[in-house]
């Protein structure tokens, strides 16, 4: 289907679905998925709703649609559905604001919000993780880990690996792979984070949890604390992840020590960053989504602060000092030309 005819047929569901055929539809907001999200206009109904696009040949809306149950009956605020029509793969939501955390978070207000988002965190964990989610198993972390070196030193930097080089990087996934296995497992969101919270009353309220799986605790925190579009002091971060350990421990879930625990947040911490690292040259190079290369530097930033403190990544610290950062930089110059 072109993408004019999806424009109608979204459009005419939507008219039909809320009984007003004077509505019109503006963007609200694009996901890095296939989703789209639309906002509702020039209608008789005093409040606007929010349309979910999710075309059934990309992105079926179902495993959003279980999830979000899942959550709502585990007392975690997650958008209203209004209608559905799940085989077209529209939904009608209602409309939490223009306004996610990334938008309104602040050096002052950060401490009040990121509790407000802990509540939501910990309702989350809490919940029993249904049976037919996925394991955060050893062939998915070392999956989603080979995205660094296909799509950002492959195809972005253009890097031949050696046999040395390849031999490395595979004793430290394995490393990162036994360490975040042997941690405790619950409900994990994989992308806990101010782009995905609305600064709403009884909120925040979650979003884009249709990924959810089974895996480590310490996950979710770092998603919070180590932002893909926003970075903030280490000492700041550490206190939240502090904040948040205390906070799971009144709670009953399974964290371990707080040192044990603050290890297990670096180290899930390094295989994320090297995940996103990977996807946002894969939506750059596949996907023709150039802005996300912006923030790579950032999860750089994030692994040359822990790599350092553990010896047993230090082929990767190695890796990245020699080799990596001087392709960055040569790539850089190429394309300053």
């Amino acid at each position: 289907m072109t993408e004019t005819n999806r424009d109608a047929l979204r459009l005419a569901w939507t008219r039909t679905a809320t009984n007003d055929p004077s509505i019109e539809l503006v963007r609200a907001s694009v996901d890095a998925g296939f989703r789209s999200y639309w906002r509702t206009v020039g209608h008789a109904a005093s409040n606007s709703v929010i349309v979910m696009d999710s075309p059934p040949d990309k992105e079926d809306v179902r495993p959003w649609l279980a999830m979000r149950d899942v959550l709502e009956s585990g007392g975690v605020r997650v958008p209203l559905v209004i209608a559905r029509d799940v085989d077209a793969g529209f939904l009608v939501l209602e409309d939490l604001g223009a306004d996610t955390y990334l938008h309104v978070i602040t050096s002052n207000n950060a401490d009040t919000l990121f509790d407000d988002a802990i509540d939501q965190l910990l309702k989350l964990q809490s919940i029993p993780v249904p049976t037919t989610l996925p394991a955060y198993d050893e062939p998915m972390l070392v999956r989603e880990l080979k995205l660094f070196e296909e799509w950002f030193l492959g195809h972005h930097l253009g890097m031949v690996l050696d046999y040395d080089d390849l031999e490395r990087l595979a004793l430290v996934y394995r490393r990162l792979t036994d360490a975040a296995l042997a941690q405790p497992q619950v409900l994990v969101h994989r992308d806990f984070m101010p782009r995905n919270l609305m600064p709403i009353e009884g909120g925040p309220a979650v979003l884009d949890f249709q990924d959810a799986v089974r895996g480590p605790i310490a996950y979710d925190p770092t998603c919070l604390f180590k932002d893909a579009f926003l970075s903030w002091p280490q000492d700041r971060v550490d206190a939240w992840l502090d904040r948040y350990h205390a906070r799971a421990v009144e709670a009953g879930l399974p964290v371990p020590d707080l040192a044990r625990f603050r290890r297990d947040a670096d180290w899930i911490g390094v295989q994320r960053h090297l995940k996103v690292i990977g996807i946002f040259a894969r939506l750059n190079h596949r996907d023709h989504k150039s802005k996300y290369l912006h923030d790579v530097p950032r999860f750089f930033g994030y692994l040359d602060a822990v790599l350092p403190n553990y010896p047993e990544l230090s082929p990767l610290a190695e890796l990245i000092e020699h080799k990596v950062k001087p392709a960055m930089r040569l790539r850089a110059g190429v394309v300053g030309e």
